[in-house]
């Protein structure tokens, strides 16, 4: 059974950093992409940066220059740095692995201006 398990959530002030962990099993991780996703309050949810498994990566505009998406392979992990975060940036954050329609269980962040 696939199974996503983020972390690092949690409550910070504006201009503040966060570091999201996702951990993943059941599945050959190395020959997935990984994407992080957000749903802010009354808000659909939306792509926030992904990784493919040779390295490349793609972000929204709104978190270009302060989110960093990476993986470990080895470790099964995919992390995502946010820095410079905004009340905007509030929401739970979700793992996934789109090609096969996992998403994880979520990790709130909270931003407070």
């Amino acid at each position: 059974q696939v199974q996503l398990v983020e972390s690092g959530g949690g409550l910070v002030q504006a201009g503040g950093s966060l570091r999201l962990t996702c951990v993943a099993s059941g599945v050959i991780f190395v020959i997935n992409d990984m994407g992080w996703y957000r749903q802010a309050p009354g808000k659909q949810r939306e792509f926030v940066a992904s990784i493919a498994r040779g390295g490349n990566t793609n972000y929204a505009d709104s978190v270009k220059g302060r989110f960093t998406i990476s993986r470990d392979n080895a470790k099964n992990t995919v992390y995502l740095q946010m820095d410079s975060l905004e009340p905007e940036d509030t929401g739970v954050y979700y793992c996934a692995i789109r090609r096969i329609d996992v998403w994880g269980q979520g990790t709130l962040v909270t931003v407070s201006s």
